[in-house]
């Protein structure tokens, strides 16, 4: 027998344009049988097995992260944390408190670090100064730079003879030498010497990170990782404990292995599915890798990185195409947007007739040419509100007068185009409160009386919302199942402390979550 949940007497916003509030819901079998008024759903669908009062307390569709590296953000568990640190003797007495817990011999992993925030880049010597003896490898705040000490470029036998990947760099000094900065998938050089996590560790992780995510009301995510991270979710998920919904967006350098296999876009069970084809066109804004129409602002000359030449990235695009996989390529720059979206329309028909959803996973920069190309072609906008706030003054000192269609989230909208919400963590937070305020207010949290960022791209909380729940829902394809409180629907929802569609939007930095259900079962409730 099922067990029957009944949710009552609450304001449920449902996102459901036929009913969008309800008081109660009834859950069974993981999905809702009913939603309407506490008197309706308790006489239609008879005595249940346990009835959990809402208190008044708004309630919603449960959120999805759109874009986040998720087996990343919890290995930052038991990583060194540079996120926030002011200064670069900040950052190196926390690379030396764990360099002092790390095992004897063992690497010293970590990230966080930004750059802007120091003035310039550091070195390998900065970190030889904390930790000499052992190999030290530091991802930046955007993923996209790596800082090691010499030891690291010793065992990775990186020196001033090493030439540059295809597709990276090596930051080097006037000399030649190797300065400790790697670009791109100059990265790789290192990050193949340091040793593998066992399965059992990634479980470990894993369960810790779904813990966080579920007292931040998510319910899901869209997942841009490697093999590793999809073997994690499936142990877990054949564990039975994967009370989770991942849309696994695999790396593009598995899609020859997957096509014969007869995999797609779509396949799995409501916990976990193949997503999309994650590639790469550029770099990222921070370490100015971003690849542009025209030169950066304080860079004569310079106009970024592109990771996969326009050839083989129509190539891919087609490709996959024919082996019905969407894909969901990284594009910052301009140039590397307008590339995604040459190699788009040129497949635009068969995608149609194929069903397939294409995105751009950030799109934080267009030419006014391309905005809305997004909504002719069908193109999802894979966005991250908090970025927008985050970058707002680097954008501004690198793009120039270009930033005004920088994450341009009300033209992507008034133009047609479809847009999904996440966070890039561990980039940003995954706090989906926190993206919903960068979104509606263009501002900082820690920054409330600042002017908002190029406010005419602001949404309204309504919007803001779906683009966690419904609108995330479709992107990966799942708008019949999930993004809405509706019968027949799946029952993700949750609780929050404020009615963050009703008051201010002040409050919605304050607002917590006090309960998260996956489908129909309580899986956080705050203390």
């Amino acid at each position: 027998m099922m067990k029957k949940t009944l949710f009552v007497n609450g304001r449920i916003h449902t996102l459901d344009a036929q009913k969008p509030m309800v008081a109660a819901i009834a859950a069974q079998g993981g999905r809702i049988v009913a939603a309407g008024e506490d008197h309706e759903v308790i006489s239609l669908k008879g005595a249940a097995d346990e009835v959990i009062d809402l208190e008044g307390r708004t309630a919603l569709p449960g959120f999805t992260d759109s874009h986040v590296h998720f087996l990343s953000l919890s290995e930052r568990f038991e990583e060194v944390d540079l996120e926030g640190a002011a200064s670069l003797e900040e950052a190196l007495r926390r690379v030396a408190k764990g360099a002092a817990a790390a095992s004897p011999g063992g690497w010293v992993t970590g990230g966080g670090w930004n750059k802007n925030l120091w003035g310039g880049f550091p070195t390998r010597g900065d970190l030889d100064r904390v930790a000499a003896d052992r190999a030290v490898a530091m991802s930046s705040k955007d993923g996209h730079a790596l800082w090691v000490n010499s030891k690291a470029l010793a065992v990775a036998g990186v020196t001033r003879a090493t030439e540059d990947p295809p597709n990276g760099a090596i930051q080097r000094a006037g000399d030649g030498e190797p300065t400790g900065i790697l670009f791109e998938f100059a990265q790789g050089l290192v990050y193949r010497h340091v040793p593998p996590r066992t399965a059992a560790d990634y479980a470990r992780l894993l369960a810790r990170g779904i813990r966080e995510a579920h007292a931040l009301g998510l319910v899901g995510v869209h997942c841009p990782e490697g093999t590793e991270a999809f073997r994690a979710f499936q142990d877990v998920r054949a564990a039975g404990a994967l009370d989770f919904r991942v849309f696994m967006m695999g790396p593009a350098e598995a899609l020859p292995a997957a096509i014969p296999l007869g995999l797609r876009t779509g396949f799995g069970d409501e916990f976990l599915r193949v997503g999309a084809v994650k590639a790469f066109a550029d770099g990222a804004l921070g370490p100015q890798t971003a690849d542009m129409l025209d030169d950066y602002e304080d860079r004569p000359g310079y106009r970024g990185i592109a990771t996969t030449t326009p050839e083989t990235v129509k190539e891919l695009v087609a490709t996959a195409t024919r082996s019905d996989f969407s894909m969901a390529i990284h594009a910052i720059g301009d140039r590397a947007n307008r590339i995604v979206l040459d190699a788009y329309e040129a497949v635009v028909e068969e995608s149609r007739a194929r069903g397939l959803r294409h995105r751009i996973e950030h799109a934080q920069l267009l030419h006014p040419d391309d905005l809305p190309r997004f909504a002719r072609l069908g193109v999802i906008a894979s966005v991250q509100p908090i970025h927008a706030t985050s970058d707002r003054y680097i954008a501004d000192k690198y793009w120039g007068a270009r930033a005004r269609l920088a994450y341009p989230f009300r033209s992507l909208l008034a133009s047609g185009a479809r847009l999904c919400f996440g966070s890039d963590g561990p980039v940003e937070s995954i706090d989906p409160l926190k993206g919903i305020y960068a979104a509606v207010t263009r501002k900082r949290a820690d920054e409330p009386d600042s002017r908002p960022w190029y406010p005419e791209e602001r949404l309204t909380v309504d919007e803001a919302v779906r683009g966690y729940t419904e609108w995330a829902a479709y992107a990966s394809r799942e708008e019949r199942s999930r993004g809405t409180l509706s019968p027949g629907k799946l029952a993700d929802l949750i609780v929050l402390s404020r009615d963050i569609f009703n008051e201010p939007p002040e409050v919605i930095p304050e607002t917590r979550v006090l309960m998260t259900v996956v489908g129909g079962k309580v899986v956080h409730r705050a203390g």
